[in-house]
């Protein structure tokens, strides 16, 4: 029976390990961590996209059945332990904060999810810098990609699944079309891989740039206000699906990222996702009531004459012609981009 290892306190911490995954990410996270043995000397964080109404526990027992480590739901104030492999909640962002504990939080949603993997990737590269190895798995879109630029900014280890070997593999993709990764290896390599780099002295971490110091207090809700975001960079004329609030766009390169001061944030495919989202919904609530409106004339016609007979059968053909344009739109199934899946 696997038991608990003695908790060290942050600063006794040599290296720390986040890993980010989506679809797939079941069998990906139980062939990673079966390659690791129980004395494993990092902490390991996970976030999986999980529906908010889930609990988790299936993604938790494979990983204590299929691994050596000591696998827990993260729990917020938790102290990080060598050995130790610490899972997103569901419905809660994953992070830590600046004292090296673990920070579980209701914030906003980043990437249309909650846990997001950009969050912990952040609040990890500003606590730990250097001492950090960052994974991203398979997934579809791009969360992830900006927590690993951060990473590699705060001087840690980025490491993206080959995604020719990734069961999904538009996250491991998107990721290596925006930044030079350390290391692009398969799931059989990945465990020997860590095995080394936990094993290697990190380098000195640099001050962490002020940037990436805002966002890390804005996911975790210790700011919310204009002046942060806008240090951030420009408004732009998008509305923030989550709120309705006004979009920044985040400078940061060619890489389009939005935030809204409230906390939510996307990337260019997941607003964009989002959008088609929330117009399917509308499109969807319009047919609905001009379905009804039409029934509704088409009743007050049974018990008209002249006119007003004439005026109630117009007005409801007029209804099924705007039915038949949207449902036009609907079964067309345009998701804007061919990765605008759920996960």
């Amino acid at each position: 029976m696997k038991r608990p290892q003695v908790i060290k306190k942050p600063g006794q911490i040599s290296k720390i390990v986040v890993i980010g995954t989506s679809a797939g990410g079941l069998h990906a996270l139980t062939t990673l961590i079966s390659q690791l043995q129980q004395d494993f000397p990092a902490p390991i964080l996970v976030v999986q996209h999980i529906s908010a109404d889930a609990v988790g526990n299936v993604l938790l027992d494979g990983l204590n059945k299929s691994g050596k480590l000591f696998c827990v739901h993260a729990e917020n104030g938790m102290e990080l332990a060598p050995g130790h492999l610490y899972l997103a909640p569901s419905d809660h962002h994953l992070m830590i904060d600046q004292e090296g504990k673990i920070l579980v939080t209701k914030g906003a949603h980043e990437n249309r999810s909650r846990p997001a993997i950009d969050p912990l990737f952040r609040s990890a590269a500003v606590a730990f810098g250097s001492k950090l190895i960052g994974i991203l798995l398979t997934g579809y879109l791009d969360d992830g990609t900006a927590g690993l630029k951060v990473i590699k900014r705060c001087g840690g280890i980025c490491i993206i699944q080959d995604p020719k070997d990734a069961e999904y593999p538009d996250m491991p993709r998107n990721a290596l079309n925006q930044l030079e990764p350390d290391y692009v290896v398969p799931l059989s390599e990945m465990g020997s891989l860590l095995e080394q780099l936990v094993a290697m002295a990190p380098e000195a971490s640099g001050p962490v740039p002020e940037d990436i110091l805002i966002e890390a207090k804005i996911a975790a809700r210790v700011l919310s206000d204009l002046t942060s975001v806008n240090a951030l960079g420009n408004q732009v004329p998008f509305n923030c699906p989550g709120c309705g609030g006004v979009l920044w766009q985040v400078d940061e390169g060619p890489a389009l990222r939005f935030r809204c001061h409230v906390g939510h944030a996307y990337t260019s495919a997941t607003l964009l996702a989002e959008q088609t989202k929330k117009m399917e919904e509308t499109m969807w609530t319009a047919l609905r009531m001009f379905e009804e409106r039409k029934n509704l004339l088409t009743t007050m016609a049974k018990g008209q004459k002249g006119a007003a007979l004439q005026s109630s059968l117009e007005r409801a053909k007029l209804s099924e012609v705007h039915i038949g344009r949207i449902k036009a739109i609907l079964l067309a199934n345009d998701k804007g981009t061919g990765s605008d899946i759920p996960t």
